[in-house]
Protein backbone atom coordinates (compact mmCIF):
# COMPACT_ATOMS: atom_id res chain seq x y z
CA UNK A 1 0.00 0.00 0.00
CA UNK A 2 1.34 3.03 -1.16
CA UNK A 3 1.62 6.22 1.48
CA UNK A 4 -0.59 9.55 0.65
CA UNK A 5 2.42 10.61 -0.47
CA UNK A 6 2.69 8.98 -4.13
CA UNK A 7 -0.42 8.71 -6.62
CA UNK A 8 -0.50 5.75 -9.50
CA UNK A 9 -2.03 7.03 -12.71
CA UNK A 10 -0.54 3.66 -14.49
CA UNK A 11 -0.29 0.50 -12.76
CA UNK A 12 3.50 0.43 -14.06
CA UNK A 13 4.28 3.54 -11.44
CA UNK A 14 3.52 1.05 -8.70
CA UNK A 15 6.47 -0.57 -9.41
CA UNK A 16 8.78 2.28 -9.39
CA UNK A 17 7.89 3.34 -5.50
CA UNK A 18 8.27 1.74 -2.57
CA UNK A 19 4.99 1.29 -0.36
CA UNK A 20 6.78 2.32 3.16
CA UNK A 21 8.40 5.15 1.88
CA UNK A 22 6.95 9.06 2.92
CA UNK A 23 8.35 12.50 1.28
CA UNK A 24 10.69 13.83 3.95
CA UNK A 25 11.44 17.84 4.17
CA UNK A 26 15.33 18.17 4.76
CA UNK A 27 15.29 21.69 5.33
CA UNK A 28 13.45 25.15 4.76
CA UNK A 29 14.28 28.47 4.46
CA UNK A 30 14.91 29.10 0.65
CA UNK A 31 13.42 31.88 -1.57
CA UNK A 32 13.50 30.08 -4.58
CA UNK A 33 15.42 26.43 -4.44
CA UNK A 34 16.53 24.93 -7.44
CA UNK A 35 19.58 23.33 -9.19
CA UNK A 36 20.18 20.64 -7.33
CA UNK A 37 23.59 18.28 -8.15
CA UNK A 38 24.61 15.54 -6.28
CA UNK A 39 28.37 14.63 -5.57
CA UNK A 40 29.20 10.49 -5.33
CA UNK A 41 32.45 10.74 -3.65
CA UNK A 42 31.78 13.56 -0.96
CA UNK A 43 28.26 12.03 0.29
CA UNK A 44 26.58 15.82 -0.34
CA UNK A 45 24.15 17.61 -2.76
CA UNK A 46 24.10 21.36 -3.25
CA UNK A 47 21.30 23.44 -4.80
CA UNK A 48 20.67 27.06 -5.48
CA UNK A 49 18.54 29.53 -3.84
CA UNK A 50 18.48 32.05 -6.62
CA UNK A 51 16.58 35.55 -5.00
CA UNK A 52 19.30 35.01 -1.59
CA UNK A 53 21.83 34.65 -4.04
CA UNK A 54 23.58 31.61 -2.82
CA UNK A 55 24.40 27.66 -3.07
CA UNK A 56 23.25 25.17 -0.72
CA UNK A 57 24.39 22.50 0.78
CA UNK A 58 23.43 19.08 2.24
CA UNK A 59 25.56 16.41 3.88
CA UNK A 60 24.35 13.28 3.39
CA UNK A 61 26.09 11.84 6.40
CA UNK A 62 25.25 13.86 9.46
CA UNK A 63 22.03 15.67 7.57
CA UNK A 64 23.64 19.42 8.41
CA UNK A 65 22.82 22.04 5.59
CA UNK A 66 25.54 24.83 5.01
CA UNK A 67 26.11 27.66 2.78
CA UNK A 68 28.29 26.57 -0.30
CA UNK A 69 28.81 29.34 -1.95
CA UNK A 70 27.51 33.40 -1.17
CA UNK A 71 27.45 35.55 -3.00
CA UNK A 72 26.83 33.20 -5.88
CA UNK A 73 26.27 35.40 -8.78
CA UNK A 74 22.53 33.80 -8.54
CA UNK A 75 23.70 30.34 -9.99
CA UNK A 76 20.49 28.78 -11.21
CA UNK A 77 21.27 24.64 -12.86
CA UNK A 78 23.64 22.69 -12.16
CA UNK A 79 25.17 19.21 -12.77
CA UNK A 80 28.35 17.41 -12.06
CA UNK A 81 30.82 16.48 -15.14
CA UNK A 82 32.92 13.25 -15.68
CA UNK A 83 36.04 14.96 -13.67
CA UNK A 84 33.72 15.49 -10.69
CA UNK A 85 33.71 19.26 -10.75
CA UNK A 86 30.52 21.40 -10.75
CA UNK A 87 29.10 22.89 -13.67
CA UNK A 88 27.08 26.17 -13.05
CA UNK A 89 24.80 28.21 -14.93
CA UNK A 90 25.14 31.51 -13.44
CA UNK A 91 22.23 34.34 -13.76
CA UNK A 92 24.02 37.01 -12.66
CA UNK A 93 27.32 36.04 -14.29
CA UNK A 94 25.23 35.55 -17.36
CA UNK A 95 27.34 32.54 -17.92
CA UNK A 96 28.33 29.21 -17.91
CA UNK A 97 31.35 28.51 -14.64
CA UNK A 98 32.82 25.47 -13.52
CA UNK A 99 34.72 24.93 -10.25
CA UNK A 100 37.51 23.20 -10.36
CA UNK A 101 39.02 20.88 -7.83
CA UNK A 102 41.11 23.51 -5.93
CA UNK A 103 37.85 25.52 -5.31
CA UNK A 104 38.59 28.36 -8.29
CA UNK A 105 36.00 29.16 -10.22
CA UNK A 106 36.43 28.92 -14.51
CA UNK A 107 34.11 30.77 -16.84
CA UNK A 108 33.65 28.31 -19.51
CA UNK A 109 31.06 30.51 -22.02
CA UNK A 110 30.08 33.83 -21.29
CA UNK A 111 29.22 35.91 -24.81
CA UNK A 112 28.36 33.82 -28.55
CA UNK A 113 29.54 36.02 -31.78
CA UNK A 114 30.21 38.78 -29.49
CA UNK A 115 27.15 38.84 -27.44
CA UNK A 116 26.39 38.08 -23.76
CA UNK A 117 24.78 35.25 -23.26
CA UNK A 118 20.98 36.10 -21.32
CA UNK A 119 21.14 33.77 -18.13
CA UNK A 120 21.84 30.63 -18.49
CA UNK A 121 19.37 28.23 -16.76
CA UNK A 122 19.94 24.81 -17.05
CA UNK A 123 22.86 22.33 -18.39
CA UNK A 124 23.34 18.22 -18.84
CA UNK A 125 27.35 16.59 -19.68
CA UNK A 126 27.73 14.38 -22.58
CA UNK A 127 29.84 11.40 -22.34
CA UNK A 128 31.96 13.01 -24.91
CA UNK A 129 32.36 15.68 -22.20
CA UNK A 130 30.59 18.48 -23.75
CA UNK A 131 28.29 20.62 -22.19
CA UNK A 132 24.81 21.26 -23.37
CA UNK A 133 22.88 24.10 -21.79
CA UNK A 134 19.38 26.52 -22.30
CA UNK A 135 19.94 30.47 -22.13
CA UNK A 136 16.37 31.84 -21.66
CA UNK A 137 16.03 35.19 -20.40
CA UNK A 138 14.75 34.70 -16.93
CA UNK A 139 17.94 35.79 -15.15
CA UNK A 140 17.74 39.51 -17.25
CA UNK A 141 14.18 40.04 -16.86
CA UNK A 142 13.96 41.84 -13.56
CA UNK A 143 16.46 41.82 -10.47
CA UNK A 144 14.89 39.44 -8.43
CA UNK A 145 17.11 36.43 -9.81
CA UNK A 146 19.54 38.04 -11.85
CA UNK A 147 20.18 41.72 -12.88
CA UNK A 148 17.76 43.26 -15.51
CA UNK A 149 18.73 43.23 -18.83
CA UNK A 150 17.87 43.55 -22.39
CA UNK A 151 19.07 40.28 -24.58
CA UNK A 152 21.46 40.62 -26.35
CA UNK A 153 21.41 37.54 -28.33
CA UNK A 154 17.74 38.13 -29.23
CA UNK A 155 16.51 35.01 -28.82
CA UNK A 156 16.15 32.19 -26.12
CA UNK A 157 18.35 29.35 -27.61
CA UNK A 158 19.82 25.87 -26.59
CA UNK A 159 23.89 25.27 -26.75
CA UNK A 160 26.73 22.76 -27.57
CA UNK A 161 29.94 24.02 -25.82
CA UNK A 162 33.18 22.10 -25.60
CA UNK A 163 35.04 23.46 -23.11
CA UNK A 164 38.81 22.43 -23.99
CA UNK A 165 38.25 24.23 -27.27
CA UNK A 166 34.93 26.65 -26.61
CA UNK A 167 33.83 25.67 -29.25
CA UNK A 168 29.80 26.34 -29.43
CA UNK A 169 26.97 25.68 -31.45
CA UNK A 170 23.05 26.30 -31.03
CA UNK A 171 21.48 22.90 -31.33
CA UNK A 172 17.83 24.30 -31.00
CA UNK A 173 16.80 28.09 -31.72
CA UNK A 174 12.97 27.44 -32.10
CA UNK A 175 12.29 27.49 -28.54
CA UNK A 176 10.15 30.66 -26.54
CA UNK A 177 12.10 29.69 -23.37
CA UNK A 178 13.97 26.61 -23.02
CA UNK A 179 14.76 25.04 -19.52
CA UNK A 180 15.35 21.69 -18.22
CA UNK A 181 17.20 19.24 -20.23
CA UNK A 182 18.35 15.91 -19.94
CA UNK A 183 19.92 13.26 -21.74
CA UNK A 184 18.18 9.23 -22.07
CA UNK A 185 20.53 7.11 -21.01
CA UNK A 186 22.36 5.88 -24.10
CA UNK A 187 22.01 9.68 -25.24
CA UNK A 188 20.52 8.94 -28.26
CA UNK A 189 17.47 11.70 -27.17
CA UNK A 190 17.44 14.58 -26.01
CA UNK A 191 14.75 15.93 -23.68
CA UNK A 192 13.95 19.77 -23.66
CA UNK A 193 11.06 21.52 -21.40
CA UNK A 194 9.49 24.61 -23.18
CA UNK A 195 8.28 27.25 -20.37
CA UNK A 196 7.35 29.62 -22.71
CA UNK A 197 4.15 30.19 -21.51
CA UNK A 198 5.40 32.47 -18.59
CA UNK A 199 5.79 35.06 -21.38
CA UNK A 200 3.31 33.89 -24.46
CA UNK A 201 -0.34 34.09 -23.84
CA UNK A 202 -0.99 30.54 -24.10
CA UNK A 203 2.50 29.64 -25.15
CA UNK A 204 4.07 26.41 -24.65
CA UNK A 205 4.24 24.37 -21.29
CA UNK A 206 5.67 20.82 -22.90
CA UNK A 207 8.40 19.01 -22.95
CA UNK A 208 10.12 18.11 -26.39
CA UNK A 209 12.33 15.46 -27.40
CA UNK A 210 15.01 15.17 -30.28
CA UNK A 211 16.81 12.71 -32.09
CA UNK A 212 20.66 13.31 -31.16
CA UNK A 213 22.52 12.39 -34.53
CA UNK A 214 24.99 9.76 -35.25
CA UNK A 215 27.87 11.93 -34.55
CA UNK A 216 26.65 12.88 -31.12
CA UNK A 217 26.48 16.88 -31.75
CA UNK A 218 23.11 17.96 -34.00
CA UNK A 219 19.87 17.35 -33.13
CA UNK A 220 16.67 16.69 -35.01
CA UNK A 221 12.95 15.49 -35.41
CA UNK A 222 11.67 17.65 -32.65
CA UNK A 223 8.25 16.56 -31.32
CA UNK A 224 6.09 16.80 -28.40
CA UNK A 225 6.71 14.69 -25.47
CA UNK A 226 4.53 15.85 -22.67
CA UNK A 227 2.09 18.92 -21.87
CA UNK A 228 2.35 19.90 -18.15
CA UNK A 229 -1.38 19.68 -16.72
CA UNK A 230 -0.12 21.67 -13.56
CA UNK A 231 1.57 24.69 -13.72
CA UNK A 232 5.22 24.60 -15.76
CA UNK A 233 7.63 21.67 -16.10
CA UNK A 234 10.98 23.06 -15.32
CA UNK A 235 13.89 20.44 -14.48
CA UNK A 236 13.89 16.87 -14.96
CA UNK A 237 15.92 13.84 -14.99
CA UNK A 238 16.34 10.36 -16.60
CA UNK A 239 16.75 6.99 -14.83
CA UNK A 240 18.47 3.77 -15.94
CA UNK A 241 15.18 2.70 -17.83
CA UNK A 242 14.47 5.80 -19.78
CA UNK A 243 11.67 7.28 -17.38
CA UNK A 244 11.60 10.89 -17.15
CA UNK A 245 10.81 12.24 -13.61
CA UNK A 246 9.80 15.81 -14.03
CA UNK A 247 9.08 19.36 -12.11
CA UNK A 248 5.34 20.79 -12.44
CA UNK A 249 3.59 22.78 -9.94
CA UNK A 250 1.86 19.63 -8.23
CA UNK A 251 5.17 18.00 -7.73
CA UNK A 252 6.65 15.12 -9.03
CA UNK A 253 5.82 13.52 -12.29
CA UNK A 254 6.70 10.73 -13.57
CA UNK A 255 6.33 9.56 -17.45
CA UNK A 256 7.06 6.42 -19.61
CA UNK A 257 9.58 6.64 -22.30
CA UNK A 258 6.40 6.37 -24.35
CA UNK A 259 4.68 9.61 -23.26
CA UNK A 260 2.43 7.65 -21.05
CA UNK A 261 2.20 9.66 -17.45
CA UNK A 262 2.58 6.47 -14.65
CA UNK A 263 2.23 8.93 -11.96
CA UNK A 264 2.97 11.71 -9.29
CA UNK A 265 4.97 12.18 -5.81
CA UNK A 266 2.75 14.99 -3.70
CA UNK A 267 5.01 17.23 -3.00
CA UNK A 268 3.34 20.63 -0.74
CA UNK A 269 4.89 23.47 -2.90
CA UNK A 270 6.10 24.07 -6.66
CA UNK A 271 8.38 22.12 -7.43
CA UNK A 272 11.39 23.08 -9.84
CA UNK A 273 14.40 20.48 -10.01
CA UNK A 274 15.00 17.61 -8.70
CA UNK A 275 18.08 14.85 -8.96
CA UNK A 276 19.07 11.62 -8.13
CA UNK A 277 21.46 10.89 -5.55
CA UNK A 278 22.71 8.37 -2.50
CA UNK A 279 25.22 5.57 -3.24
CA UNK A 280 22.74 3.56 -5.80
CA UNK A 281 21.55 6.69 -7.08
CA UNK A 282 17.58 5.73 -5.97
CA UNK A 283 17.62 8.62 -3.46
CA UNK A 284 15.21 11.37 -5.51
CA UNK A 285 16.78 14.88 -4.13
CA UNK A 286 13.53 17.30 -5.08
CA UNK A 287 14.11 21.41 -4.88
CA UNK A 288 10.28 23.10 -3.86
CA UNK A 289 10.10 26.76 -3.51
CA UNK A 290 11.25 27.02 -0.12
CA UNK A 291 12.05 23.24 0.86
CA UNK A 292 14.58 20.46 0.15
CA UNK A 293 12.79 17.04 -0.29
CA UNK A 294 13.66 13.68 -0.67
CA UNK A 295 12.36 10.08 -1.11
CA UNK A 296 13.36 6.86 -1.88
CA UNK A 297 12.00 5.58 -5.50
CA UNK A 298 12.68 2.18 -6.83
CA UNK A 299 14.73 3.65 -9.83
CA UNK A 300 18.33 4.62 -10.21
CA UNK A 301 19.62 7.84 -12.11
CA UNK A 302 21.21 7.75 -15.32
CA UNK A 303 24.98 8.17 -15.71
CA UNK A 304 27.00 8.18 -18.71
CA UNK A 305 27.21 5.39 -21.39
CA UNK A 306 31.11 4.69 -22.44
CA UNK A 307 32.61 7.83 -23.89
CA UNK A 308 32.25 8.36 -27.92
Amino acid sequence: MLTKDFEVIDKRFSRLVHGNCHLEKLWTGCRWAEGPAYFAAGKYLVWSDIPNDRVMRYDETDGSVSVFIQPARNHNGHTVDRQGRLISCEHGGRCVSRIEHDGSRTVLISHVDGKRLNSPNDAVVKSDDSIWFTDPTYGIDSHYEGDAAPSEIGGSHVYRLVPSTGEVTAVAQDFVKPNGLAFSPDESLLYIVDTGATHVEDGPREIRVFDVGPDGRTLSNGRHFATCPVGLFDGLRIDTAGHVWTSTGEGVHCYHPDGTLLGKIKVPEVVANLCFGGPKRNRLYICGTTSLYVTYVNAHGATWPEAK
